[in-house]
């Protein structure tokens, strides 16, 4: 008789462990073991196994007491975050995004043997899913195990069984996809390994794996629903279905897979050009277009959030902790730990001085710089006047995109919002984020000009409490939302097809109609004419709007990456805004305050080289088979 067992042991390991004999199974109360034929003989057996792998759905805003999610140029951290891997990447240093070379094991890539989260772990504890490297091997192993065992189920209708067998094949291509963003070419682990044998698998090259993956998603989305809450066994669960893999998130994901797949790092990685791939970007966009056209037919639940609404793909306040992500949300991290982000998030962007605690993660001036103006044209010199588009840097907060607003605190901004009992600190209610004012401490406040208030109510201060138990706070930051879409479908479809006005075969919008579905919902300017003309002319403006529009979601490294610009100026520099005021300060109208002296002064130049593509395994991993090799440089 055998029992179900998935060993804990460290990283790739976890793929060549997992069904073991009797003998060898853990000491358990006689109760809980059962055998292979119960675990998996009808669906809400089998549906349990299952529902393990959505433990493995890191969620990397609430991963710690401070959380580093954003390494592109978007994001620099005060000067007391020198163990967070965001703080390593502006070094050059890699390496730190293993706990090995962290210390404190605060990364969510890597969580290692945290004491908080109860190391080792009981595998059916959501804690010992808290970083990637340990949930993608695990649930790649456990989906292997459930995929192998299909047969098992026999008590089960069809719609029970590809119910089960969608599941497992997303997760198996999800928790690839996920390794393959960070690591490149792995093996692609499609069956059981046994345990007694050697490991050989080698690497295969990102297009071998974005393959496998793919057929993987596309098999998945053949066999789900639209949503479970259609199904009948999932009217069991009836309302509590919204995270349950459906097609439009195996869909998305299958466009996800096979525009990164045709990417410029991916594509130099498996072929040596530096240029898209056009088929595979073809293929992103016939996926895209699938979905687009589900959700703008009426046949699905998701949309975009209305404007006024934005935040609630991010945090919800005053609701008992609901989770966010409302209609827009494809694919997010299962609720846990939600007042997580009263003692996390929530206090790492405001200024001490009114927000709390110590650590504080800026926005970066020259990101902030992507947010043009309210007509829909950039800014190509934060310090220099344009008449083009109406920016004027002795107002530089003037007329700005309308998402400028939405996400940051800037100077003159009011923040504390009720009273503060100390007559003293009412000096802090509205930002000083001049040069030398109270909020640019580069310790504990903003050492760039602007804070973050994407994903926090302004209410989340020391003074106002929004944070607090009865403010039920919850920030959860999806990996994918609507919005995520229709901007990959418009790069998939330009590049793809070369042309702004082009379409894929199964959806009517082009590049520019998509890009242009976004910027109307938070009221931004369309594209102009100068951007329309041509792929090349329409890229530019594409990139920035994924800036903009997807900004602190946790993208911008990847897409820096894979865009091969990670290491050209000036994605390389963050910078601070520095400036005086004048004048009285419009406390009702900040917008409208007048700046002088303004300039943009470099905090730091990042040096990296070709290696800094890839991250490095871990060389206990490598060590492990020769065919397992280390990323290039490392």
């Amino acid at each position: 008789m055998k029992k179900i067992k998935i060993h804990m042991i460290g990283a790739f390991l976890l793929a060549t462990t997992g069904l073991m004999s009797c003998e060898d199974y853990l000491d358990k109360a006689a109760e809980t073991i059962i055998s292979e034929d119960e675990a998996f003989q009808n669906f809400r057996n089998f549906q349990g196994y299952t529902e393990e792998l959505y433990n493995g759905i890191v969620d990397f805003s609430k991963n710690y007491w401070t959380n580093s999610f954003n390494w592109g140029d978007d994001e620099i951290i005060t000067t007391g975050g020198t163990f967070h891997f965001g703080y390593k990447v502006d070094q050059g240093n890699f390496w730190g995004w293993q706990a090995e070379h962290d210390g404190w094991g605060a990364g969510w890539l890597d969580a290692g043997d945290r004491w908080d989260l109860g190391y080792p772990p009981n595998p059916s504890d959501p804690r010992a899913h808290r970083d990637l490297w340990r949930s993608a091997w695990y649930g790649i192993r456990k989906a292997n195990i459930g995929l192998a065992n299909m047969d098992k189920l026999t008590d089960a209708t069809q719609e029970e069984r590809d119910l089960i067998k969608g599941q497992l094949l997303f997760f198996r291509a999800w928790f690839h996809h996920r390794l393959m963003e960070y690591f490149g070419g792995i093996p692609y682990i499609d069956e059981v390994l046994p345990s007694d044998q050697p490991l050989t698998l080698p690497r295969l090259s990102y297009h071998e794996c974005a393959d496998l993956a793919a057929a993987d998603f596309e098999a998945a989305a053949n066999l789900l629903p639209l949503h479970w809450d259609d199904t009948n066994a999932g009217r069991n669960t009836l309302g509590q279905n919204d995270l349950r893999i459906n097609r439009i998130m195996a869909l998305s994901y299958l466009g996800k897979n096979y525009l990164w797949a045709g990417s410029p790092l991916m594509n130099y990685s498996a072929t040596g050009s530096k240029t898209y791939h056009a088929d595979y970007c073809k293929k992103a966009a016939e996926a895209f277009g699938k979905v687009l056209a589900l959700v703008e037919g009426g046949e699905t639940r998701y949309a975009l959030l209305p404007f006024d609404e934005y935040h609630r793909n991010f945090y919800t306040t005053g609701e008992s902790w609901a989770l966010p992500g409302g209609t827009e949300a494809i694919f997010r991290a299962p609720y846990k730990l939600a007042n997580q982000s009263n003692w996390g998030t929530s206090k790492q962007y405001l200024p001490s001085i009114v927000g709390g605690e110590d650590l504080k993660f800026n926005p970066t001036a020259n990101y902030v710089s992507f947010f043009g103006m309210a007509n829909g044209l950039p800014i190509a010199d934060i310090t220099q006047a344009d008449a083009s588009s109406g920016y004027d840097p002795a107002f530089p907060w003037k007329d700005r995109d309308p998402r400028f607003y939405n996400n940051f605190v800037f100077d003159g901004l009011k923040v504390v919002q009720g009273a503060m009992t100390n007559p003293d600190e009412e000096v802090h209610r509205h930002a000083n984020l001049y040069t030398g004012g109270s909020y640019r401490s580069v310790s504990n406040g903003s050492r760039t000009g602007f804070v973050l208030r994407k994903f926090i109510p302004l209410t989340a201060n020391i003074h106002d409490r929004g944070y607090d138990w009865g403010g039920n706070i919850h920030i959860s930051i999806p990996y994918m939302r609507l919005a995520d879409v229709y901007l990959m479908y418009a790069e998939s479809v330009l590049m793809g097809h070369a042309s702004p006005t082009a379409s894929s075969s199964n959806f009517n919008k082009s590049a520019l109609d998509a890009i242009n579905v976004v910027r109307e919902r938070a009221g931004a300017g369309l594209i102009a004419a100068q951007f329309s003309g041509s792929a090349e002319a329409l890229l530019g403006e594409l990139r920035r709007e994924r800036a903009v529009e997807l900004a602190y979601e946790a993208h911008r490294f990847n897409d820096l990456r894979r865009w091969l610009l990670l290491t050209e100026r000036p994605y390389t520099l963050k910078t601070a805004l520095e400036f005086d005021r004048v004048g009285e300060l419009d406390k009702n109208n900040p917008s409208e305050n007048q700046v002088v002296n303004l300039r943009e002064e470099v905090i730091l130049e990042r040096e990296f080289s070709e290696k800094h593509y890839w991250l490095p395994f871990k060389v206990a991993d490598v060590n492990l088979y020769p065919e397992f090799e280390q990323n290039p440089g490392w």
